[in-house]
């Protein structure tokens, strides 16, 4: 039987090969091989779908990280940021959902207060982090300056591969704490 969950994920891998004008319930029933009826009983039309599509991108792609690095509460501010960017920079298929996300945003009032919301949580959760961090005189501004590289790092073709971005990372936070970064 078919979830929610997987009609979510369905629209996620759609959304990020495709783009939103792919997200009809024809191309959905095409990618999981089922009727229309499991569609309409799991969110009631295409804006239920679209609504909760965005509410899943929020969950999996921020509020999930969030919570695995503050897994371990007892951890320092350096520690946690280097497990979130590992975390980010595990898996490369998502930079085609974040570019496609934030495509979507430009034509989308619904996707851009869903982007809004993504924007604002990861740049406030980096600026805890580097206020966590004694030994950085502008943590706020070096919160969003990581936060602009990743996005940059997506939006230039071809993408920025991660060990590259890694190793931005290591030199941005070496020259901004004065101790070596990211090993």
């Amino acid at each position: 039987m078919v979830t929610k969950a997987d009609w979510l994920d369905a629209g996620l891998k759609v959304l990020a090969d495709e783009g939103s004008p792919a997200l009809t319930i024809e191309r959905l029933t095409t990618e999981l091989g089922l009727s229309k009826g499991s569609y309409y009983h799991h969110f009631k039309g295409t804006g239920g779908f679209r609504t909760a599509l965005l509410e899943h991108f929020e969950k999996s792609f921020t509020t999930r990280l969030i919570d695995t690095v503050e897994r371990h509460p007892e951890a320092d501010a350096a520690t946690k940021l280097t497990e979130l960017m590992e975390l980010v920079l595990a898996d490369a298929d998502n930079v085609r959902l974040e570019i496609a996300v934030r495509a979507w945003a430009l034509q989308d009032p619904e996707a851009r207060a869903a982007q809004e919301r993504v924007d604002q949580a990861r740049t406030a959760y980096l600026q805890e982090l580097c206020r966590g961090i004694g030994s950085v005189k502008e943590p706020d501004h070096l919160a969003r300056l990581l936060y602009l590289i990743l996005i940059g790092a997506e939006q230039v073709v071809p993408p920025v591969p991660a060990d590259e971005l890694r190793a931005l990372y290591a030199t941005t936070l070496t020259l901004a704490t004065g101790a070596p970064f990211l090993t």
